[in-house]
């Protein structure tokens, strides 16, 4: 059993209070709650705006992996700009909407990567407009991370597998875990702000990777953390696998926190429904996160529970 392993199959009470005893050493006393306008929510009084933070696919609704948990059904909620010209456009239409910020992703290729390199001028255009860019990049190479930082990305995102397993039956993929740490590796190196994520539950809602993917992650430093749970979806061959338990959730939640204590972690848009969702989240709050996307109003309590202040942010998690 590996260093980290033993620490998350600790009593829940021990690793939860080294978690919790690490986030306030190091956070002020504050939960941010995550509402970009890719749906509406409205709570206590707020109400977020459909245009000030935008999701946008480069591929529109095409992907060529067709991987397991989507089968390109997350692109169908964003708005798609497959050339440089229909971007700036949309550019154009969302800044005079009000827009501050966009997320450029789109389906991945056969080696794994989201086709930045053909939207530069473009996304230097974004930036021109004033606009936070946050991008999904996949698996990165060199020339990608160069030209991203020349380009003035705030921001940079990647989904990190630590299961070769999964990368093969999920992602349908001919890579290893390596080649996700060298990604990240490169993105640092060439001093971009990296937001790896971690989608607990990938292999079919079994745990498979998420510790060694949490250990990669750590050692690289990244700015921020994004936790996000498997949500099974209609049309995809995922729709009958069960999530993983609140437990499961909160524990890597905690591990998280512990292997980097003074970076933030944002528990993500991504959540199954019902009651586990509001689960997870309390879960998350106890071991530490410091931002919520779309929160229960249960979750906002459970935060003041734990003398947390609560401020919203119609940003992604990652800029929360």
């Amino acid at each position: 059993m590996t260093s980290v392993e033993a620490l998350y199959r600790q009593p829940w009470e021990e690793l939860l209070e080294q978690a919790w005893a690490l986030r306030r050493a190091h956070f002020p006393p504050v939960l941010e709650l995550a509402v970009p306008g890719a749906k509406r929510y409205q709570m206590e009084g707020f109400c977020n705006k459909r245009h000030r933070f935008a999701a946008i696919s480069l591929t529109g609704g095409s992907c060529s992996l067709g991987c397991e948990h989507c089968r390109g059904q997350l692109l169908k909620s964003m708005y798609a700009a497959s050339t440089g010209p229909a971007l700036r456009r949309l550019a154009d239409d969302l800044v005079a909407r009000g827009c501050q910020g966009v997320l450029l992703s789109g389906g991945a290729d056969r080696r794994g990567r989201v086709p930045l390199r053909d939207h530069l001028d473009a996304i230097g255009y974004l930036k021109e407009m004033g606009l936070k860019v946050i991008v999904h990049t996949g698996l990165a190479d060199e020339a990608t991370a160069r030209d991203l930082k020349a380009v003035g990305v705030d921001q940079v995102l990647v989904d990190v597998i630590g299961d070769e397993e999964t990368i093969r039956q999920v992602y349908h993929l001919d890579r290893k875990p390596e080649d996700y740490s060298a990604t990240l590796a490169l993105l640092k190196e060439t001093g971009l702000a990296i937001a790896p994520h971690v989608v607990i539950g990938l292999h079919f809602g079994r745990i498979r990777g998420e510790l060694s993917a949490l250990e990669m992650i750590a050692r690289v430093d990244p700015e921020a953390l994004v936790l996000v749970v498997l949500n099974p979806l209609a049309g995809t061959p995922m729709v009958d696998s069960q999530p993983p338990s609140a437990e499961v959730v909160g524990r890597l939640a905690a591990v998280a926190r512990i292997l980097i204590p003074e970076r933030r972690i944002s528990m993500g848009c991504a959540r199954p429904p019902g009651p586990g969702k509001v689960a997870m989240e309390h879960l998350a709050i106890s071991a530490g996160i410091n931002a919520l996307a779309y929160p229960s109003a249960s979750s906002l309590a459970h935060a003041r529970s734990h003398a947390l202040g609560t401020v919203w942010r119609e940003l992604c998690c990652s800029l929360a």
